[in-house]
């Protein structure tokens, strides 16, 4: 089972990828340093959830 940071992480680094895309095609520059704001906390939130995977296989 895939915990739910995981899932709420993968989200949010593709939504900040997108945002930060668009900032860059577009010349907007605070909407880029939000997409990769939004991106880095989407890979710590995933990270986290791949701990909580971990633990909870460990103790199956």
């Amino acid at each position: 089972m895939v915990d739910e940071d995981r899932k709420q992480g993968t989200a949010d680094k593709i939504k900040g990828t997108v945002k930060e895309q668009v900032g860059k095609l577009t010349g907007d520059e605070e909407k880029e340093a939000e997409g990769k704001a939004q991106k880095n906390k989407g890979k710590a939130q995933d990270t986290l959830g791949k701990g909580k995977d971990k633990a909870r296989d460990t103790l199956d």
